[in-house]
């Protein structure tokens, strides 16, 4: 059994993604997923049309991944699992591929096939006099084949006289060797599929194309082998096969533009794959003990190699700087358009371009761990994912087939009734009906359906990368559209998340009131937070570091979640934090009350120190605003949204800082859990909520929200907490993300109503609605057409967005 591609879903399911080929209409993907969906083991299915692959969560017990391929194949659609150490870069790389042969086939097939119906359509002309005008050029004709035949019948009797004097039966033969020809190869899917369909009891695009090609081509070819048997009936043996190879032509030549503009879709997705170089420079030992450089595959480079990087080269796999310092571009990832100081000690990632010296780095994550192939795959999953809206779709689709199959029906059956009653000549009105029939089938399409929405959430969210905005998914990216109320959190969020010691006022009257006395509280404390990870601990003890005080290792320590923390150090128990734990401990901390509030009113935030038991001093700590985030705010509030801090801090602190910011609204001193009832409160009032934080403590309180946002930057991209990931790291990106998402939302609808607009109006006209008033009717080609043109216009639609302005 294949493994490859498998994560775990769940206690008991297993996660698979499997590549599809084949599916060309909304119909197809519902049929594939249904089937999917109805397999013994499998919990869920969700099949996308653009992506061409089905996401299936299974019961490894009752189903193996090879079933499932083999259930896909039955189908009618080409299925494969990828190899099983494809990264998320290779699998991209191999889709482009597999979209690029698609295209190439698709165009060649369309234009052989295009000039063997201009090829038909001259032939057939000669056919089309007399007795034969009766669906072509007729009275019961469209005004466009009346118009063609009148103007070209003339000119073509005069350059070519000789066709007109090729027996009627001859040409109708090389008729039908042509098309039947054009049908095998050119059009061949179209009958296996739909054969595929019928012993599945459904029906999809290629049923449509198939009824209606297949009965013009038997038609014309009882018309052709038999032909008396129309003369008895009173009938003209008309023939069609210029029609059928023409229709072929043109949907084919839809699809190719289709494929091409697919393809388009993902072009942010294959270029962050086409960043992974091909080669590393590695430092390999040599059989006399030394080093020598070494070009390899980036496939063969190890986790702890030295890799060399010089200037203008792309880095080849992720890793930290051991020696040389550099600038480097990580604009492809991070939207962060300066370049980025390396030093020895810092992370530099697979992909970005070194920029002005040369360095070494020991290679640290490699391959589906990179981060680059976690964008990939980020971004892919993403656009392989559905919105909510694409339900609407979906159900249109699952019904619209059959519906218009009915009304194909009932097309044919209403015009040649008409005719009787009418006293149209039986002949002319047969083929009239029988013509209408099939430009009802070819027309009704539903392409244009299945692409409206998954075209706009694969430009979308490639349009949010190159911006530095990881969206997760279509029912994300629809979510954030209908936000009203975006809470931010302070720390790291609002604030730069670096905050540094600022203030260490001791208590008056006790052994620490002396600079001596003082730089020991100060020790004593950064050796108690050592054993934390808040971001104020952190800034405690690199201040202690950096004035050469000796930070030690707790003899005791404990956490208090949103008050502070407590232990011990060298025999001294010390408490740290705000005046909530004070309380705890039962300490007065009046002596020094003015003294934080002061502090905290100025922006910074106040922690009280005890010692044994006594109240000792005050550490205060600040964190500067981002520069970007007051101008962030202000594009919010421009954008209809109301803007809400959440912080533990205490809050005089969070006051100041919102004052800066330019928020209105702060709630402060509330614990990781009373985040969460915050933004269950304001959902409870009817407001839409974004939570945006740092993704780790704020977790909680971003799974609750409509829409979870992760303040992060390019190596953060594994959050897995949020919906969103901002990987510049600044609240501009939240603005970003709701503007994308209001002019995503906008190309959804548009794709969708001319989808709807384009069937409700094209089935009547070419079912003939027009003709008693107007005398208009719509030939099967020009249905074909017009059918084509829906298609790539919905994609063209969706391509808008890759040009959408988004600051």
């Amino acid at each position: 059994m294949t493994t490859a591609n498998i994560t775990h879903s769940g206690p008991a399911a297993e996660k698979v993604v499997i590549p599809i080929t084949g599916m060309t209409c909304a119909a197809c993907q519902g049929r594939v997923q249904r089937t999917l969906q109805k397999t013994p083991g499998v919990v869920d299915a969700a099949v996308n049309l653009m992506m061409g692959n089905a996401t299936v969560s299974y019961d490894p017990a009752a189903v193996t991944p090879d079933a499932l391929i083999a259930t896909i194949q039955k189908t009618g659609y080409g299925a494969e699992l990828p190899p099983p150490d494809a990264s998320a870069v290779d699998e991209q790389a191999a889709r482009d591929r597999a979209q690029e042969e698609e295209f190439h086939e698709l165009r060649t097939k369309a234009v052989v096939s295009g000039v063997a119906g201009a090829a038909a359509m001259v032939a057939s002309m000669p056919l089309m006099a007399g007795d034969h005008a009766a669906g072509h050029a007729g009275i019961v004709a469209d005004p466009f084949m009346r118009w063609a035949m009148q103007s070209l019948t003339p000119a073509l009797r005069g350059a070519a006289p000789w066709l007109y004097a090729i027996p009627t039966g001859a040409l109708s033969w090389a008729l039908l060797a042509v098309t039947l020809g054009v049908m095998a190869w050119a059009g061949r899917h179209f009958y296996t599929r739909a054969w595929a369909a019928f012993r599945h009891h459904a029906a999809d695009m290629n049923t449509l194309v198939a009824v209606g090609t297949g009965a013009a081509f038997l038609y014309s070819a009882v018309a052709t082998a038999a032909p008396g048997l129309f003369r008895a009936a009173g009938l003209a043996p008309d023939v069609y096969y210029e029609a059928v190879v023409i229709i072929i032509a043109l949907i084919l030549t839809g699809n190719a533009f289709e494929a091409r503009a697919k393809r388009q879709t993902s072009s942010a997705l294959r270029a962050l794959a086409a960043l992974q170089p091909k080669t590393a420079r590695v430092l390999r030992p040599t059989p006399d003990g030394g080093q020598a450089e070494v070009d390899l595959p980036v496939e063969a480079v190890r986790a702890d190699d030295l890799v060399l990087v010089r200037p203008g080269e792309r880095v080849p796999v992720d890793g930290e700087v051991v020696s040389g310092e550099s600038a480097v571009d990580e604009s492809m990832l991070t939207g962060e358009s300066l370049p980025v100081a390396k030093k020895p000690g810092d992370r530099v990632i697979g992909g970005t371009i070194n920029r002005t010296g040369a360095f070494r780095y020991r290679a640290t994550t490699l391959g589906a761990s990179s981060v680059l192939a976690q964008i990939v795959k980020l971004m892919r999953d993403a656009q392989g994912s559905r919105a909510p809206i694409q339900a609407l779709a979906d159900r249109i689709s699952a019904v619209f087939v059959p519906v218009v199959l009915s009304i194909a029906i009932v097309t044919f059956t209403t015009w040649f009734v008409a005719a009787h009653v009418t006293g149209t000549p039986a002949g002319a009105a047969l083929v009239r009906a029988f013509a209408a029939a099939v430009a009802v089938l070819i027309i009704a399409c539903p392409c244009a359906m299945g692409l409206a929405v998954p075209t706009a959430v694969m430009v979308s969210t490639g349009k949010g990368a190159e911006l530095g905005v990881l969206i997760k998914g279509g029912e994300a990216l629809q979510r954030a559209g209908d936000v009203s109320t975006v809470v931010l959190d302070k720390t790291g969020t609002v604030t730069e998340g670096r905050p540094t010691v600022t203030d260490v006022v001791p208590a008056a009257g006790t052994v620490h009131a002396s600079a001596a006395g003082r730089d020991a509280l100060l020790a004593l404390v950064a050796s108690l937070e050592s054993s934390s990870e808040h971001p104020l601990a952190d800034a405690i003890v690199r201040h202690a570091k950096d004035q050469g005080y000796a930070v030690r290792a707790p003899e005791a320590f404990e956490s208090h979640t949103g008050r502070g923390a407590t232990g011990v150090v060298d025999g001294t128990a010390l408490a740290v934090g705000n005046e909530r734990l004070m309380a705890d401990w039962v300490i007065n901390v009046a002596p020094l009350r003015a003294d934080a509030e002061r502090l905290a009113g100025e922006g910074k935030t106040p922690m009280y120190v005890a010692v044994d038991g006594a109240l000792a001093g005050v550490i205060a700590v600040a964190d500067p605003i981002k520069e970007t985030s007051r101008e962030a705010v202000r594009r919010l509030r421009a954008l209809g949204l109301d803007v809400v801090m959440l912080t533990g801090d205490n809050r005089r602190t969070a006051e100041a800082v919102a004052r800066a910011a330019g928020i209105d609204r702060v709630v402060a001193e509330v614990l990781p859990d009373g985040k969460v009832a915050e933004v269950r409160r304001l959902q409870e009032q009817g407001r839409v909520v974004a939570m945006v934080g740092d993704g780790i403590n704020d977790a909680p309180a971003l799974a609750q929200a409509d829409v979870g946002m992760a303040v992060g930057s390019g190596t953060d991209v594994a959050a897995e907490a949020a919906d969103v990931v901002l990987m510049r790291g600044d609240l501009a990106g939240v603005a970003r993300a709701v503007e994308l998402s209001r002019r995503t939302m906008r190309t959804m609808k548009q794709n969708l109503f001319w989808a709807f607009v384009y069937n409700v109006v094209g089935i009547p006209v070419a079912a003939g609605v027009l003709y008693p008033a107007f005398g208009l009717l719509l030939s099967p080609i020009l249905a074909s057409a017009a059918m084509a043109f829906s298609s790539v216009s919905v994609v063209s639609n969706s391509l808008r967005l890759r040009q959408a302005r988004v600051d």
